[in-house]
């Protein structure tokens, strides 16, 4: 395998690429960022110094993520959705400190969604086009909305599930993972 960064592309050979990822038109990664393998960062993303993103992750057109965001393996983020790092976001303060955010394995974010920093996105949650999600959102939980509330449990395969907490396309029980 092989790593492929587009011409168009300022990857700074401080970051770290995992093998088999595509790094594609116009991207920006900064020093001390880690890719794990097998990702897609797609069209105008910029990835920040020190971000941390895992393994098969795909990143779709238009996304930033910033310093303080951690994002596990097995993660789409879907175009144009936005991460913060700052929850005090003021054009002057000296006293400016990182909020982190983390997005948990298998976690899916939408198109347009926001993603306020200081919180977390539970395993194989999955975020609605344009959410803004300002609390954590729990393991397997679908959001949707402004700000983000809770409408229901989805599959690791990003299937509705019912109360039963059993995914009537793939069979696979919530329970088995932890989830009431």
């Amino acid at each position: 395998m092989s790593i492929y960064i587009d011409p168009t592309a300022h990857v700074s050979d401080k970051a770290k690429i995992g093998d088999g990822t595509k790094i594609w038109i116009n991207v920006q990664v900064r020093e001390e960022a880690e890719i794990g393998t097998n990702c897609i960062i797609s069209k105008d993303v910029y990835i920040d110094h020190a971000v941390k993103i895992g393994n098969n992750v795909k990143i779709q057109n238009g996304v930033s993520v910033y310093n303080g965001v951690t994002v596990e393996d097995d993660v789409f983020i879907g175009p144009n959705a936005a991460f913060t790092n700052d929850y005090y976001p003021r054009a002057c303060n000296p006293d400016w400190e990182v909020s982190e955010t983390r997005v948990e394995k298998g976690a899916s974010i939408g198109a347009n969604a926001t993603v306020v920093c200081r919180h977390t996105l539970g395993r194989y949650c999955m975020v609605g086009a344009g959410s803004v999600v300002a609390d954590d959102v729990p393991p397997y939980t679908l959001v949707v909305g402004n700000p983000a509330r809770p409408i229901g449990k989805v599959c690791r395969c990003g299937t509705r599930v019912g109360d039963d907490l059993i995914c009537p396309k793939c069979g696979f029980d919530l329970h088995s993972d932890g989830i009431n």
